[in-house]
């Protein structure tokens, strides 16, 4: 197990290193110069004047150097914490604005995953065993899964929010009410968050339930499922089995599904103007704010691997055919 462990620490830090160096590669070759950006927001005119701003901020920023020697930089100051100085929020450092919207995008993740894993799991699972509720369900999850992140958001958002005027659409709060841990306070960020929650619930709820369904009805016509059946064991039990068995891929396929997942409710932030990681993309790349996509970017790398180790040590916990191969392989 000890080895399995490094095995896989090993694996994760090596995707990391590689993930966060393509990820310092990513906005620098984006079209434009962020300091000239800064610049033109600054309204300045006099070629003296403009030119010594610009000098002052390459040397602020590091762009006057060598890129290798940028690169190298990069990961010094990153094994100390620092991920540099928020050229749109400037002079905020990077830091401060990730941990304002951390909180909005891990209340949006973690009840939508793992509520819509569980949900669907249960339903797919019921409905495998209730034929007109099968002939009912297959197509509406197929649709479901079919249905992007942000489509469904955009109609959610026209349907309740526009038209029935029942959710707000925009924002993590109404801007006249100060955060606060009132009633009131919690009770708007609840309405604002309703909405990108319900959006990314529905299209994940559809795809797991279609899955666990299918592979109950596999597993009920297991050869195990079979013999059991011939020997008298009450249908209970055998479906007990099935649903243990069917819980395995579905765990395998939460691993795999989690980036496609993060990217879906990243993309329904921008929808709904949510103030998380997603908003926070956006106005990075329209304001060429390098550190600030590179500072969001790794949370999310570092969210996903840790989710993904986690799940690992899931399943070799519950299945033991996985935790007899690592005491053979030890």
């Amino acid at each position: 197990m000890r080895r399995y462990l490094l095995r896989k620490l090993l694996v994760y830090g090596l995707t990391f290193f590689v993930a966060v160096t393509v990820n310092w590669m990513i906005p620098r070759f984006m079209p434009g110069d962020p300091v000239s950006s800064m610049i033109a927001r600054a309204s300045v005119a006099q070629p003296e004047a403009v030119e010594a701003m610009r000098a002052h901020y390459n040397s602020l920023f590091g762009f006057d150097r060598p890129v290798f020697e940028q690169y190298v930089n990069f990961w010094i100051a990153l094994l100390r914490g620092d991920l540099g100085i928020s050229i749109w929020l400037f002079p905020t450092p990077v830091w401060d604005v990730i941990v304002r919207a951390v909180p909005y995008t891990i209340a949006l993740l973690l009840p939508a995953i793992l509520l819509s894993w569980i949900a669907g799991n249960w339903f797919g699972a019921f409905a495998a065993r209730r034929r007109w509720l099968d002939n009912t369900m297959l197509p509406v999850g197929y649709i479901l899964t079919a249905t992007p992140y942000m489509w469904l958001a955009i109609l959610m958002a026209w349907g309740l929010g526009v038209v029935a005027g029942i959710f707000p659409v925009a924002g993590g709060y109404s801007f006249e009410l100060q955060p606060s841990w009132s009633w009131e306070f919690i009770g708007d960020l609840a309405l604002h968050w309703f909405l990108p929650f319900a959006s990314l619930f529905i299209v994940a709820f559809g795809g797991w339930a279609i899955g666990m369904r299918n592979m109950i009805i596999y597993e009920l016509e297991a050869d195990y499922a079979n013999y059991l059946a011939a020997l008298g064991a009450p249908t209970r039990l055998i479906r007990r089995y099935a649903f243990r068995n069917a819980m395995l891929p579905q765990i395998t396929g939460l691993a795999l599904q989690l980036g496609t997942l993060v990217a879906g409710a990243l993309v329904t932030e921008v929808v709904f103007s949510y103030p998380g990681l997603g908003h926070l993309i956006l106005k990075a790349i329209q304001n060429q704010d390098f550190f600030l996509l590179q500072g969001t970017f790794l949370f999310i790398v570092i969210g996903v691997l840790i989710a993904n180790f986690l799940i690992d040590i899931v399943y070799t916990v519950v299945d033991p055919r996985t935790r007899m191969g690592l005491g053979g392989a030890a």
